[in-house]
């Protein structure tokens, strides 16, 4: 009852930031247009400039794309309107999808405090993948003509995507949305999202534009000319430095933004690995089981007891809102810095290494301590976790905790009559740690100087608004959130059942200690008899 009294008064703490917001912006709606502008409320420098600007964002029912959207709701109400590229699918339609968005916890206060700002958000079908992002001539006049910021937000992460489909996406929709940009006469600012990784074949990187061995046109050609199968054959020699497909189609993109950005005002952000929410508008709300969180959800039901990586090399994360913060700022500053054009475009590396730095021994402590704190009802052994950076030790700590358990619960499975699945998952666990450990054991050198310098300028009451410095970020408490978010908003799981988890989780614990207990007096017992043996 007291761990859910301090749950309760955090998320409370939380709440009422969030309808500080609404309350201001409240006022502000409901304000008759026949009232001098001198009596409304002052709006700070980045709420002006988004007051009466219609918006344009890919991406949209993405967890980035969800999140901006509820803050440009929430704290900039006086836009005019957000026009989403939703793509169709085969049972649901861009309005569905549009309502999906909005069933999101994220929305829940925003609904019931400004149910009227829903209807500033406008579906338009498309796809990024195709010619003109699949637009309609309809809606494309009507972007051109009324769209004045532009975000693209839209990728693929897959980290092992085909190359065929990730250039097409990452790349290709970017040039896509430039084509569309050049186009539109009120554009004061378009942001095209890329990652803090797009140059990890680096070692040092900067807020600059790096060299690309290859061009858009070359890899297209490329992949729609050979067999997907001989395409994977050669596709270590097209990748050179770039340890996956997403990572070198998103610095792929990043040439296409240079070569087409011309005079225009244009801005590349790149963001560390986003995970949940630190503080707006609910703490540790998570949608995904991308990078981390993905790491952290099959540790805290005990499936994943091992894992490569350094644990010294620094977890390069970002809590989704402040990076939606940084973002919007981004988009501000492009527009105002009208010295900032073609090549000469403003880079913003956004990471957490430089002010905030924490290792992954870090994150795996921090998590495992909230997953106690937090155990799931439905875990399936006690939380431990154990991390080697070397290849053999991790590939015999693979097979002992990993492998062999899943071949022993299968052949039980298959002798009570049921379907084995432990293998297959431990395979499929294995395959997605395998595509995020070159991250997990290298430190990269990042320079962040224009997030810096775009942090300073901000005036006081924007940095209560969008807040993004992580100057003096608390992990510790940030993670312990975010664990509690993926039990509530992944798992499912409430906090009604912490009592019966915890129950749970201390039985499984006596377990734990027995199998460690059985491990190491058979490991004595057979030294001791191959001594007697040979001696």
């Amino acid at each position: 009852m007291l761990l859910e009294n301090e749950i309760t008064t955090y998320n409370d703490q939380a709440m009422n930031v969030y309808k500080n917001h609404i309350n201001m912006n409240e006022h502000n709606n409901n304000v008759s247009n026949t009232i001098n502008t001198d009596d409304i409320i002052k709006r700070t420098p980045i709420q002006d400039f988004y007051a009466g600007q219609n918006i344009f964002m890919t991406g949209a029912t993405g967890f980035l794309g969800k999140s901006m959207i509820e803050k440009l709701l929430r704290t900039c109400p006086d836009l005019s309107t957000i026009y989403l590229l939703i793509r169709p699918k085969k049972n649901s339609n861009i309005n569905d999808r549009v309502e999906d968005i909005f069933n999101e916890p994220i929305f829940e206060q925003l609904k019931k405090d400004s149910p009227k700002l829903r209807h500033k958000i406008v579906a338009v079908s498309g796809d990024c993948t195709l010619p003109g992002l699949g637009l309609s001539l309809e809606d494309r006049n009507v972007l051109i003509k009324e769209v004045s910021i532009v975000f693209h937000n839209a990728a693929t992460v897959k980290f092992d995507e085909t190359l065929k489909t990730a250039t097409a996406i990452n790349a290709g929709g970017a040039l896509a949305v430039m084509n569309l940009c050049k186009e539109m006469k009120k554009l004061k600012a378009m942001i095209h999202v890329s990652t803090a990784y797009a140059n990890c074949h680096l070692d040092v990187i900067e807020e600059k534009f790096y060299p690309h061995p290859s061009s858009y046109e070359e890899v297209q050609v490329l992949v729609n000319t050979l067999p997907e199968d001989a395409v994977n054959d050669i596709l270590p020699r097209i990748l050179q430095g770039w340890p996956n497909t997403y990572t070198f189609t998103k610095a792929l993109a990043e040439k296409v933004i240079r070569e087409n950005c011309q005079n225009m005002p244009v801005g590349i952000f790149r963001p560390a690995i986003i995970i949940s929410c630190a503080e707006e508008p609910v703490p540790g709300w998570i949608d995904n089981y991308y990078g981390p969180t993905g790491v952290a959800a099959a540790a805290i039901t005990g499936f994943l007891r091992f894992m490569r990586f350094d644990k010294k090399a620094y977890a390069n994360m970002v809590p989704v809102d402040y990076t939606v913060n940084a973002i919007l700022a981004s988009a501000w500053d492009v527009a105002i810095q009208t010295d900032k054009r073609g090549e000469n475009l403003p880079i913003y590396n956004y990471v957490s290494t430089v002010e905030a730095p924490i290792t992954w021994g870090d994150y795996m402590d921090h998590g495992l301590s909230a997953g106690r704190e937090f155990p799931l009802k439905q875990s399936v052994w006690y939380l431990s976790m154990t991390g080697y950076q070397n290849k053999i030790l991790s590939f015999l700590a693979h097979i002992l905790l990993h492998l062999f358990p899943a071949v022993l619960v299968d052949i039980a499975a298959i002798c009570s009559g049921h379907k084995p699945r432990m293998v297959k998952a431990v395979t499929k666990v294995q395959k997605f740690l395998s595509v995020i450990q070159p991250f997990s054991l290298k430190n990269w050198t990042f320079d962040n100087k224009n997030i810096q310098a775009l942090w300073k300028q901000l005036e006081q009451e924007d940095k209560k608004n969008f807040k993004f410095s992580l100057s003096h970020f608390d992990w510790k408490h940030y993670l312990r959130n975010h664990i509690l978010g993926v039990r509530l908003y992944l798992f499912k799981e409430d906090l009604s059942t912490l009592e019966v988890a915890r129950k749970r989780l201390n039985r499984l614990h006596l377990i734990h200690i027995g199998v460690q207990i059985f491990t190491y007096l058979l490991v004595l017992y057979l030294i001791w008899k191959m001594f007697t043996i040979f001696f």
